[in-house]
């Protein structure tokens, strides 16, 4: 069998490392392998942290994913001899004054009542944990099952793994033949055929000839990387997360003393570095960590993460020879084992019974569309489906 995967994100070099150790022979397809919104990724593999109010289909997706990841990390720096930067200490969501205390009390009973380890500690109990939080800091909620990884080690890993089977092209097309996806068309031409197409393209999804028009918006936001001199270092060591003024912000500690800094989100469709989203997440740092203001800034990125209205993934099969698999907005890295096992099992009509209970449901690409029924996954050759952007679809 033979799998085109377009896209080499997170997402897709995942799906091509699961179906390449099921003997399946895969070719991955992007015009720059892993400089998109995994590039730009803090790496939170936080199940707990990201559970947000109206969200609950997430839940058991990211809990049953974080479960995953110790595996997966295991077995790909096992294949690749990468150090993935893989952090197992638990992290901090801190408050930045009594407000955001409170509002960190409600997230915390929303978390504790979805199963999640969570306990509310005072500031000087925080403080003793990590010195270098403000005096202001009035509280924080401990997370011991959050932890994280640094998704440039893990792409760089995959990459290394897949090797020669990547093709450095821009797919402008799906090629279709009786209504059934057959292969792709790149930008110079050529055309390459397969058993099977996933496209796992991100944002760009709606930009490849032949996709149904999927309900994706870009969501930017700005990452910053710093370094803290020696005579701070090591300035943290565990995740901070954080409210201040009710706006969220993190920053995460790698092994190697970088620290990763974001929490923007805007969608005005502007690719370059907003300079007031720089300053946002500086000031609010320095809130949480004032010593943030003596490191040393060694890059800012800027990507569109891929988010759909419900801020759920979207995977699932579009037509006999092609799945989806997109959507996943800020858990890309989180999900990609659960997203990379259940596309692999889809393209390859494999059970799925192995996921949590309602996944095919809850991720696919049906659920947008009334006026198709969801595919039986079990008679996909029969279904094809048509989604549009419905009207206000943004949360």
């Amino acid at each position: 069998m033979h799998v085109i995967v377009v896209g080499a994100g997170i997402i897709g070099l995942s799906t091509a490392w699961n179906l390449r150790r099921r003997g399946v022979r895969v070719t991955i397809v992007d015009p720059a392998p892993a400089m998109g919104a995994s590039h730009a990724a803090a790496g939170m593999l936080a199940p707990a942290a990201e559970v947000v109010w109206g969200q609950s289909p997430l839940y058991p997706l990211m809990r049953a994913s974080a479960d995953l990841y110790p595996d997966f990390a295991a077995e790909l720096t096992a294949a690749s001899g990468h150090d993935l930067g893989h952090s197992s200490t638990e992290t901090l969501v801190c408050a930045g004054d009594r407000a955001d205390l409170a509002s960190l009390r409600e997230l915390m009973n929303l978390q504790s009542s979805a199963g999640f380890d969570v306990s509310l500690i005072a500031g000087s109990r925080a403080r003793d944990l990590e010195p270098s939080l403000a005096p202001g800091v009035c509280g924080a909620v401990t997370i011991p099952g959050d932890h994280s990884i640094d998704p440039r080690r893990v792409t760089g890993a995959l990459t290394a793994v897949l090797g020669d089977d990547i093709v450095r092209a821009c797919v402008t097309g799906l090629l279709k033949a009786a209504g059934r996806t057959v292969g792709v068309e790149l930008d110079n031409g050529t055309r390459l055929t397969a058993d099977q197409v996933i496209v796992a393209a991100g944002a760009s999804c709606n930009d490849i000839v032949g996709v149904p028009t999927l309900p994706l918006r870009q969501v930017w936001g700005e990452v910053i990387r710093l370094r803290a001199p020696k005579a701070l270092a090591p300035l943290l060591t565990r995740t901070i997360r954080g409210l201040v003024n009710a706006r969220p912000v993190y920053i995460v500690p790698r092994p190697d003393g970088e620290l990763v800094l974001g929490a923007t989100s805007r969608e005005d469709g502007r690719s370059g570095t907003n300079a007031g989203g720089v300053h946002q997440l500086l000031r609010d740092a320095e809130r949480l960590v004032p010593a943030i203001l003596d490191c040393e800034i060694t890059d800012i990125t800027t990507r569109a993460r891929p988010g759909s209205p419900d801020d759920v993934p979207i995977i699932g099969r579009i037509d006999p020879g092609c799945v989806v698999s997109t959507g996943f907005f800020r858990h890309g890295i989180l999900l990609a084992p659960l997203g990379a096992g259940l596309t692999a099992d889809l393209a390859t009509r494999a059970d799925t019974s192995w996921a949590p209970s309602g996944s095919l449901e809850a991720v696919g690409p049906e659920r947008f569309d009334s006026e198709h029924p969801p595919a039986d996954t079990q008679d996909a050759q029969q279904h094809t489906v048509s989604i549009q952007q419905p009207a206000g679809s943004h949360p």
